[in-house]
């Protein structure tokens, strides 16, 4: 859906406007990855390729995968045997794995290396004996995946609200976990709420919550003390974009909302607005952001001015079956990193 331009007036106002966008935005290095791994899955091995899951929560990038001949599906039983399936970077339970490699699947593994870190954690965690409780939002398919590594010792804290009725087996040895996409400043009141009660509770060995999704909260909140309106670029399914909506109005923006496309932004969100703010969930390639600068500057935005509080060069290797091509020859785009242009950015 490309924006629909010219939609936007520009109405006189006595301040000047502008723009404050936030960086760092958009995609991290494990979007890219995942992105990456099913373009060169559709490459290698031609259509189609499935996915299990959305690859990355952006209605944009599944329509364009779908449109290259990637089919995405609920589950590995919905995929015909002996086929391509990849999983999301979101991660998958070691059940899913099984069940991939029971229908004779050939799966490539696109989960996101600091998902996977939080996987490790949590088979750790219970082969030595403690009980975890893992802060996430329930039935995200991250949070399916991590319980999924250690469903019998794992409860859920989906809340702060949730901290006062959980029960555990032995107070002495717990650990919490998290989700990578939250809010850092709930899931330390969670933690704290959490540690009043069970006052032995171990932290994990590092932090959880990803680089990319902290960054992005710190340069919204940035951002959103100085504009009026914050607009965020993202899908409705996306954990970390749903986020900095509420991490921009929780500092200082007056209202913030969150788009997929340009064209969804209405007029009279600009009603005596003369600072907006503009940042993009992790998943959300830049094209889509240019298209939200665009749209501002029909209705006189177009002052933009960069808040950079983070730089970002973070890469991670694409799953093994996809780091050489055809002949075996190691391939040129063997890497994933936020800063790639993809061929339908134009």
């Amino acid at each position: 859906m490309p924006a629909v331009r010219n939609r936007l007036r520009d109405i006189p106002d006595t301040r000047p406007k502008r723009v404050l966008l936030a960086a760092p935005r958009g995609y991290c290095a494990g979007v890219d990855r995942a992105v990456i791994a099913v373009e060169k899955a559709l490459e290698r091995f031609g259509a189609p390729v499935y996915v299990r899951k959305q690859i990355v929560h952006n209605v944009h990038v599944v329509s364009t995968l779908e449109k290259r001949g990637a089919i995405f599906v609920d589950e590995v039983d919905d995929v015909p045997e002996g086929a391509h399936i990849v999983f999301s970077a979101h991660g998958v339970s070691p059940a899913v794995v099984q069940g991939a490699a029971a229908r004779g699947l050939d799966a490539i593994d696109a989960t996101c290396p600091l998902v996977t870190k939080v996987h490790r954690e949590a088979t750790r965690f219970a082969r030595d004996d403690y009980e975890i409780l893992l802060i996430g939002h329930r039935g995200h398919e991250e949070v399916e995946g991590t319980m999924g590594h250690a469903p019998e010792r794992t409860t859920l804290v989906n809340s702060p609200a949730d901290v006062a009725t959980i029960e555990v087996r032995n107070p002495d040895h717990l650990v919490w976990l998290s989700q990578t996409t939250l809010s850092v400043d709930e899931t330390m009141e969670t933690v704290r709420l959490l540690r009043e009660r069970f006052p032995a509770l171990q932290d994990p060995p590092s932090d959880d919550i990803c680089y990319a999704t902290q960054n992005r909260q710190v340069a919204i909140k940035k951002v959103a003390e100085q504009a009026e309106l914050v607009i965020v670029v993202g899908s409705a399914n996306s954990s970390n974009t749903v986020r900095l909506v509420d991490v921009a109005l929780e500092n200082g923006a007056r209202a913030a909302y969150r788009v997929d496309y340009a064209s969804e932004i209405q007029q009279e969100w600009l009603d005596g607005v003369a600072t907006v703010g503009v940042s993009s969930g992790a998943s959300v390639p830049e094209v889509l952001v240019q298209e939200v600068l665009d749209d501002l500057a029909d209705a006189g935005y177009r002052d933009v001015e960069s808040v950079v509080t983070a730089e970002e060069d973070l890469m991670f290797s694409l799953p093994r079956e996809l780091r050489r091509d055809a002949d075996g020859n190691p391939d040129e785009r063997g890497l994933g990193g936020r800063t790639r242009r993809l061929d339908w950015q134009g």
